[in-house]
């Protein structure tokens, strides 16, 4: 039964235990990162960027981050490390997020004077909204993502490993797959503290 949007928003969670059994088709990410280029941008900028990483190659960045850690982690403690980092590298794909400095900035010239300055932090909400629109687009095909953060201890060696462009700035890595784990239950703020009417 197709899920419903309640069901899809409430339903996504962040996964580290994942799993590519059975094997996730690229045919199907291919779907959901089509789908979420459609998310809006301020300006239309269209600034977002992604490398989306598969097989071989998937593992490899999961390779990258374990070693990159273990220089900032201590050998004593980096068991939970290990297992976050296998967690990651079992499951299907990665899709790297980033942010085109340069559209950013051909948008930025363009604007009005006294927006200039914002479009920093426009990117970066244009960012999350993508972000999102990948992540609800996986559990709406019943896969399982978390949204991971290792930038910028990575940025140098992901923008060599895979020939990055310079002025593509590393945002965001999700790792996707299938579920190998069941989420705790979730807390929320009280709907009063966080929404006003007027």
């Amino acid at each position: 039964m197709r899920m419903t949007w309640e069901d899809i928003v409430k339903g996504r969670r962040s996964i580290r235990k994942l799993t590519n059994t059975p094997e996730v088709p690229r045919s199907q990410i291919e779907n959901v990162v089509r789908l979420a280029l459609h998310a809006p941008s301020a300006f239309n900028m269209q600034s977002g960027r992604l490398v989306v990483l598969t097989g071989g190659q998937h593992e490899r960045l999961w390779d990258i981050v374990t070693e990159t850690l273990r220089a900032h982690v201590p050998a004593e403690k980096f068991g939970p490390t290990q297992e976050r980092m296998n967690g990651f590298r079992a499951g299907a794909g990665t899709v790297l997020f980033f942010e085109d400095e340069a559209a950013v900035r051909t948008t930025q010239e363009k604007s009005p004077p006294s927006y200039q300055m914002h479009f920093h932090h426009w990117s970066q909400q244009g960012s999350a909204i993508l972000q999102y629109a990948v992540w609800l687009g996986l559990t709406d095909q019943g896969l399982a993502a978390s949204l991971q953060h290792y930038n910028p201890i990575i940025d140098d060696q992901v923008r060599r490993e895979w020939e990055i462009p310079d002025n593509w700035s590393l945002v965001a890595q999700m790792p996707y797959g299938r579920a190998a784990e069941t989420p705790g239950e979730r807390s929320f703020l009280p709907y009063e503290d966080v929404v006003k009417w007027h």
